[in-house]
């Protein structure tokens, strides 16, 4: 039976819930829908294709309330109740779990995550295409155990390659893909000690452009790339846009030169962008701002692509090559957005990277692309308060709390949320909570959470993708599936396992030739950067 809340809830739901409910009551309704649920299981044939090209799109800090709740936001965005829409990425038939931990913390930030997921290797927090010998800001650490990711392995292997994203294109996801550095905050030599350059280390934008030969680049962060007072051409005025480098090296008009014979094109804003012709293009450098990309719900079609149309042009460029792409694209904001502890914003920067995914899948055909969605790690974002069907995400729980009340039914662990006024909370009964959703514990900025994140698979080898895994496999997988990196047998025919040897150094006294004091104090040095970086 329907309680009285039930009942007066009907009485005021907008009719198209009202009807969902109703259909919803009817057994068959459901029966049917398992039945061909079930048959396309049955159906499903194994996609053992070597695949061709490799779409991979990373969503930050996109855990598995982050997609329910994207999922009801899209649907509500289109009139409906929300709850059944069907995200492109629920379409994708194999799907897995990733472990995020890093080797020293139980909750990773995007630098540890992207160094396993992209070069197969979990390191230390906050160190980015590093093996866990390196330590947190100490240059020296770094050389020697430097790893290289999927991108480089595709480029060896004669693939075009790419990176689209919606922050810096220095920022630690990206930066996964091609550098090698002792921290990530590293982005140009005005962020680096004196110590790390006397010591040899060079910062993450020279290294975007000198390590690997990266066809496509789209982002933001042009003031890493310029000299110190050099004016950004969209903000001329404004003293943060100016450009950073203390070395006085342009890094944009390198670039250029290096590009010198082939058809090469940097652009900073929509106009130029959209007259890039791809069937022309060898190389593309797009950065549209000097940090970060703007969100979602803030951009100006005018002036700004979307992540729609940035992975469509990439992916236009990179397809011209017989041997295949590898393209990373990150839906960067999605975290920075629930760091703010602004979820609306967060929301919608997942809707729109779920449809640059249809793109993608437009794009290119499932039987030689593959094509995975995963996200780096979670953030502490909780759904409840038992809201009713079609309830509005990102309103309040008809439930109110036993301080008589109510809460919205998004909420953060922690986060900038948090308000105690006079010993209580504030009413939010008047308050329009799209841009509000409260947090339990007070921190400028919220702390990423360690459980696991889901790993969605389509085309050649995505059976490969499920169970639960460490968030290293993946880049192992993703090889394997493409016959790039160390293990080609996938192209030869063969499924023995290849022979590895392991060798550590042992001291005398039979311990790993780290001391244990070094250790200590790198794991000290690691709590205090956590606790001072932005993850």
């Amino acid at each position: 039976m329907y309680n009285l809340a039930f009942f007066c809830f009907l009485l005021s739901a907008p009719s198209l819930v009202y009807f969902s409910v109703l259909t919803s009551v009817n057994s068959e309704f459901w029966r049917s829908q398992a039945r061909k649920t079930l048959q396309a299981a049955l159906d499903r044939k194994l996609n053992t294709n070597v695949a061709k090209n490799i779409l991979f799109f990373l969503g930050d800090g996109m855990g598995l309330t982050t997609l329910t709740a994207a999922r009801i936001l899209k649907g509500q965005l289109e009139n409906q109740p929300g709850e059944e829409t069907v995200m492109t990425m629920d379409t994708f038939p194999n799907v897995g779990l990733a472990k995020t931990y890093s080797v020293d913390f139980q909750v990773a930030d995007s630098a540890a995550t992207a160094t396993a997921y992209l070069c197969g290797v979990k390191t230390n927090l906050n160190i980015v295409g590093v093996n866990a010998a390196g330590r947190n800001g100490v240059c020296r650490t770094q050389k020697g155990n430097e790893v290289t990711s999927i991108l480089k392995w595709a480029k060896d292997a004669g693939k075009s390659v790419g990176i689209v994203t919606t922050t810096r294109v220095q920022h630690a996801t990206p930066a996964g893909s091609y550098a090698h550095s002792a921290s990530r905050t590293w982005y140009s030599d005005a962020d680096m000690p004196d110590s790390a350059k006397t010591d040899g280390c060079t910062d993450i934008s020279f290294q975007l452009i000198n390590n690997t030969d990266i066809d496509v680049i789209i982002g933001g962060g042009r003031k890493y790339m310029t000299p110190t007072g050099t004016k950004d051409p969209e903000y001329p005025t404004d003293y943060f846009s100016n450009g950073e480098r203390k070395d006085g090296r342009d890094l944009i008009k390198e670039w250029q030169n290096l590009k010198t014979g082939k058809v090469a094109h940097y652009v900073w804003n929509k106009a130029d962008f959209d007259a890039v012709d791809p069937e022309t293009t060898d190389y593309l450098m797009a950065l549209f701002e000097p940090g970060d990309l703007r969100y979602e719900e803030e951009r100006d079609p005018s002036t700004d692509p979307s992540i729609i149309e940035t992975t469509e042009k990439a992916i236009r460029i990179l397809q011209k090559n017989p041997k295949g792409f590898f393209l990373l694209v990150e839906g960067g904001r999605i975290d920075q957005a629930h760091h703010a502890g602004r979820a609306s914003m967060a929301l919608h920067e997942a809707v729109a990277f779920d449809r640059a995914i249809a793109k993608g899948l437009e794009l290119t055909e499932e039987h030689e692309t593959l094509t995975v969605v995963m996200a780096d790690h979670s953030q502490p974002l909780t759904f409840n308060g038992f809201p009713f069907r079609g309830n509005s995400i990102l309103g309040k729980s008809p439930l109110w709390a036993s301080d008589m009340l109510p809460y919205t039914t998004l909420m953060y662990g922690n986060g900038p949320g948090h308000k105690i006024v006079n010993g209580a909370r504030p009413d939010i009964r008047n308050v329009d909570t799209n841009y509000i959703q409260q947090a339990a514990v007070p921190v400028d900025t919220t702390t990423h959470s360690g459980e696991d994140v889901a790993v969605l698979a389509r085309g050649p080898m995505a059976h490969l993708f499920q169970g639960v895994n460490e968030q290293n496999y993946i880049a192992h997988a993703m090889g394997y599936a493409a016959c790039v990196g160390a293990d080609l047998r996938h192209c030869e025919g063969q499924t023995t396992p290849p022979l590895v040897h392991i060798t550590l150094e042992y001291n005398k006294n039979g311990a790993r030739a780290v001391s244990a004091s070094a250790a200590l104090l790198g794991n000290f040095l690691s709590v205090l950067l956590a606790i001072t970086v932005l993850m």
